[in-house]
């Protein structure tokens, strides 16, 4: 019995970190780390750790307020349908509110002692991906602010200062950001459809998406290439650089060729960790390397 109550609590345990959408945050929280081996030109000690926990812990409140707040449209969607808070698994979904406030609210002390523009950047994407939520609204300004934050939380955290390096890698999210994003909307278009979600790129058909993802992704590569010469990468880095950008060139010609949902999925996976994990795991390398 106690082993079967054991089991129990794990999988409740599990759910709950179901809710803070645990694999959007790691990648959040490594791109983040990443920033800050950059910023302090490779030093590592235990304050990197702090940055680390700061960051999880700030990706995973805003992420699960996402979830908590989407939860209806959820629940009306093939593919988000069977996640905790939409499913009703935790049920009332209230139930999970005082894990994500702990979590923000955690997160912004640790940002704030770290630095106060660590606090700024945390308090910015927190705020930013509370009022953009994909489903409901397609405010560009808003989601590349979210999803740079991380990357601004680990640099400022260790060089609280603007430099060319910082604007050009949140460069580089924002011009990524409609490739992770559109996709996944347009491989799933009828289901959001279905709840009344109608905004671009799912009200203008095929082919201009299509094209535009072309170009995001052509000035991804550009963005990717311009870091190697600023930030003084080695041969490595532009080696990924190149490879990676020509593998997204492939997989946005494709998509624009067959206009498919299924084209557009793979362009999605790709876009996530084969392409912006694996240029900042080689990005750390290089750092790390010197």
């Amino acid at each position: 019995m106690d082993c079967i109550s054991g089991g129990i609590q794990i999988n409740r345990v599990l759910l709950y970190v179901q809710v803070l959408k645990p694999l959007p945050t790691l990648l959040l929280t490594f791109i983040g780390v990443c920033a800050a081996v950059v910023g302090g030109k490779g030093r590592l000690d235990l304050r990197l750790l702090i940055i680390a926990a700061a960051i999880c812990i700030a990706a995973a409140g805003a992420n699960g307020l996402t979830n908590y707040l989407d939860r209806r449209l959820d629940a009306g969607m093939s593919r988000t349908r069977e996640r905790a808070l939409a499913s009703g698994t935790i049920s009332p979904p209230e139930k999970a509110v005082p894990l994500i406030l702990g979590c923000i609210l955690a997160g912004l002390v640790l940002a704030w002692w770290l630095h106060p523009w660590v606090l700024a950047a945390d308090a910015a994407g927190t705020l930013a991906a509370a009022t953009w939520r994909k489903k409901i609204t397609c405010v560009y300004p808003q989601g590349v602010i979210a999803s740079c934050a991380p990357l601004m939380m680990g640099w400022f955290a260790v060089s609280p200062a603007f430099s060319l390096e910082l604007v050009l890698f949140c460069l580089l999210i924002a011009v990524w950001l409609p490739l992770h994003v559109w996709t996944v909307m347009l491989s799933n278009r009828e289901d959001y459809i279905k709840v009344g979600i109608k905004y671009f790129p799912l009200n203008a058909g095929n082919a201009l998406p299509a094209r535009l993802l072309l170009v995001f992704t052509l000035f991804l590569y550009a963005s990717s290439i311009v870091l190697y010469f600023a930030g003084g990468f080695r041969l490595l880095y532009l080696a990924a650089a190149n490879g990676l950008g020509i593998v997204m060139l492939v997989g946005s010609v494709k998509l624009l060729k067959s206009k498919s949902a299924g084209e557009s999925w793979k362009l999605y996976k790709l876009s996530s960790f084969p392409y912006l994990g694996l240029l900042f795991l080689v990005i750390m390398i290089d750092i790390l390397t010197r």
